[in-house]
């Protein structure tokens, strides 16, 4: 349940600067990357009450690919530009969103493994209901 709430926390904190960015410093004007921001900041909120309150592998997958996709969407902003937004790798929001993104990964992932969702066992029992076998 630890790796739980640390993966929820990561998530509230991802969540908490696109919030912040969206309200305060003009993002929310931004053609594509604004709403995004939002839904962002909603997912992230979402996502961390699933980790808490519902003990299934789905917000652990949730929580990986948050962390992912955002993180991924930042990268690519940072180096090639995304949506015509090219940002910097500078500023405490940055690395602390960074920061929380690679936590929620890391968390994530190690939650779903403490939690038996990531054993051979696990795998083959959710394979088997769809008629496939593990070697």
């Amino acid at each position: 349940m630890v790796m739980r709430l640390l993966a929820a926390a990561a998530a509230l904190v991802s969540a908490a600067v696109h919030l912040k960015l969206w309200i305060f410093d003009g993002y929310s004007d931004l053609f594509v990357v604004g709403p995004a921001f939002m839904l962002n900041a909603i997912a992230g909120v979402v996502i961390a009450g699933m980790l808490v309150f519902w003990r299934h592998w789905l917000p652990l997958l949730l929580v990986v690919g948050f962390g992912a996709v955002t993180l991924g969407a930042f990268v690519t902003s940072a180096t090639v530009g995304l949506f015509g937004i090219h940002e910097q790798w500078a500023g405490w929001l940055v690395w602390t969103a960074f920061g929380s993104e690679g936590v929620a990964i890391v968390a994530g992932v190690l939650a779903a493994w403490r939690e038996g969702y990531l054993s051979r066992d696990q795998l083959q029992q959710g394979l088997a209901g769809h008629g496939a076998d593990l070697p």
